[in-house]
């Protein structure tokens, strides 16, 4: 198979009469390698490890899991409100608001200080299943704390007041 397209690394050997291509799978790496990319995982993962702790992982994913159950066991005793996805998670939930698209529950987050993703997240027939356009859904990470939770609720109540 013939590679798809040129640049450094990917060739065996340049001629006049022709060019031959180095064996697969350099022959469709053309270009230089994802030397930034990998410098910067790299410090991504000693970070992550850094945070952990001794704790490790584990750590990380019973932080972010009980800032969820936090976040779910306020906002499921919101009436207007709906949640989705597993009770434990590692730091995702997704929701509605009765009433309001997600894109206004995170235009009006944005306008709190509280970022969220709102939209249908790439999963369509998911969303079809549901019966909804689209959901709003709050991350934590191992850099959020209470006040993320908080904050979110917050946001929340002035998107009831606004839509009612």
């Amino acid at each position: 198979m013939p590679p798809y397209q040129g640049g450094g690394a990917m060739i065996d050997r340049v001629r006049f009469d022709g060019t031959s291509f180095a064996p697969a799978p350099q022959r469709f790496e053309a270009g230089t390698p994802m030397i930034t990319e990998v410098i910067a995982l790299h410090a991504a993962i000693d970070y992550v490890m850094a945070a952990a702790g001794e704790g490790g992982m584990q750590a990380l994913f019973a932080h972010e899991s009980a800032l969820v159950a936090k976040a779910r066991d306020a906002l499921g005793a919101i009436n207007s409100i709906t949640l989705y996805g597993p009770e434990k998670s590692a730091g995702i939930l997704s929701f509605s608001m009765q009433g309001v698209h997600p894109h206004d529950i995170g235009t009006i987050l944005d306008e709190e200080g509280v970022a969220i993703r709102a939209g249908h997240h790439c999963a369509q027939p998911l969303m079809d299943h549901l019966g909804v356009p689209a959901t709003a859904r709050a991350s934590f990470g191992l850099y959020s704390d209470d006040s993320d939770v908080e904050a979110l609720l917050a946001g929340l109540e002035r998107v009831s007041r606004i839509f009612g």
